[in-house]
């Protein structure tokens, strides 16, 4: 038998004010604020054990010390005017808590059961902070633990700091001490940062940057789309591939390792080089989300901060090896300009448009893999030789999405215990469910061969 009890979580004297929302804050708040019944998919959920268990209290304890320390967790947004939106940073309230009580052995059941109910609805940005949380416990001990983050109040990396700081928590830190050792910018500070002289300058640096290489690229991507009639069919639906590669976990390191490069320019220079393959434009781009953390105190901090940048790689289609090495520099240059006032450049683009000047920006790169965390953290690296690890890859279809604004192809990189994930939405107007398996495959063979070859010189 479960039954259900609600509590709170108080705050009192935690940091408040008021300013103009970040440019991060902004960029997403205008997106889901224009999805409707849509807005859960851009939720933040997690569902973790507690271990060993811990008293009820203790844990609301222990959020209580996530909530004085990062100000996004108590912030509301207000907009205000066409063009405006204000961060409220509450300094007292309460935050609901719901919990479940059930036997040991449903926790996980009864857990991922509130993990659905608690993503699965909007946030009201105007009156909830950004966090919902939820605790299934038994004999007065918490289980599972559940937390929803609003994506106004976090990004995917502002989510893994926030689990960190709760493990730093647990294990007996205080909101003062974080602070103290590890100083992170609030929401506040960054938003005055980029309203200063400096922040402007940037801002129009980065504008310009992307206006500058959406009038160079192409103005088509794939040249011969699948099925184009489907392009005005407000009813289509968006086929979501997950392809599982324990092989990809061990060779992209290996090709990083030989070509001088992070393994992520190699998976971005691979899905360049496949979708110049694959379109017949040997010019790609890419918006591709950054997560704008390159300083300690930008690492530190739990906030919408990500942005994208716009990445166009030339001759992508030649050499794969070439494409990788390349997409090193490019990518540096194009992450210098992934943070502007997504608002005023969208209204530039509009005007490119408007003038069939843009170029084909519909595709999207994004890895959301923490650096802190390997495939091979919780299980054992395979010795098994990449052939044989190839054979070991999953393809699977989990799902459908309604159709996405200005997306023919948007693909992530995940980790996943002993493999990476590469998962692919993408518009059935311009690439069939073949085309995406053969995308998808098409990567992994890339980076494997390369690393076989590179393994046999």
């Amino acid at each position: 038998m479960t039954t259900a009890e609600y509590r709170t979580i108080r705050l009192d004297s935690a940091r408040a004010g008021t300013g103009p929302a970040t440019w991060g804050q902004r960029a997403i708040w205008g997106v889901v604020s224009r999805l409707g019944d849509d807005a859960p998919r851009y939720n933040l959920p997690v569902e973790l054990p507690v271990s060993p268990p811990r008293p009820v209290a203790r844990v609301l304890a222990d959020l209580t010390e996530l909530l004085l320390l990062h100000d996004s967790l108590h912030t509301r947004f207000l907009p205000h005017g066409e063009d405006g939106l204000e961060q409220v940073v509450d300094g007292s309230g309460e935050l609901p808590v719901e919990i479940r009580t059930s036997s040991a052995e449903l926790a996980p059941e009864v857990s991922a059961a509130l993990l659905g109910q608690l993503a699965g609805r909007s946030f009201d940005h105007t009156r909830e902070w950004p966090l919902r949380v939820g605790l299934v416990e038994s004999g007065g001990l918490v289980h599972r633990l559940v937390l929803v983050g609003a994506h106004t109040g976090m990004d995917y990396w502002g989510l893994g700091r926030l689990l960190r700081d709760l493990e730093s928590v647990q294990a007996g830190e205080t909101a003062e001490s974080l602070r103290d050792s590890r100083p992170a910018v609030q929401p506040l500070e960054a938003a005055e940062v980029q309203a200063s002289p400096l922040g402007r300058r940037r801002d129009e640096a980065a504008r310009r940057y992307w206006i500058e290489q959406l009038t160079a690229g192409p103005r088509q991507i794939f040249r011969n789309p699948a099925a184009p009639e489907l392009a005005d069919d407000p009813t289509r639906r968006f086929p979501n591939a997950l392809l599982r590669s324990p092989a990809l976990a061990v060779a992209v390191g290996q090709v990083a390792e030989k070509l001088g490069v992070s393994d992520a320019a190699v998976l971005l220079g691979a899905v360049s080089h496949q979708l110049a393959l694959s379109s017949g434009s040997s010019d790609v781009l890419f918006q591709v989300v950054v997560g704008n953390r390159f300083q300690p105190a930008a690492a530190a901090t739990v906030s919408t901060v990500a942005q994208e940048a716009l990445f166009r790689l030339t001759d992508a289609d030649k050499d794969f090896a070439d494409a990788v090495r390349r997409t090193r520099s490019v990518a540096f240059g194009a992450f210098r300009h992934a943070a502007y006032d997504k608002w005023a450049l969208d209204r530039e683009v509009a005007g490119l448009i408007e003038k069939e000047a843009a170029a084909d920006h519909s595709y999207w790169w994004n890895d959301t893999r923490d650096p802190a965390v390997t495939p091979f953290d919780t299980v054992e690296r395979p010795t098994a030789p990449l052939s044989e690890l190839a054979g070991r890859t999953e393809l699977t279809w989990p799902t459908e999405f309604l159709p996405r604004r200005n997306v023919s192809i948007a693909v992530d990189a995940l980790t996943a215990p002993g493999a990476l994930d590469l998962a692919m939405t993408a518009d059935p107007a311009v690439i069939s469910r073949r085309g995406m398996e053969e995308f998808l495959r098409g990567v992994e063979g890339l980076i494997v061969a390369e690393a076989t070859a590179l393994g046999d010189r």
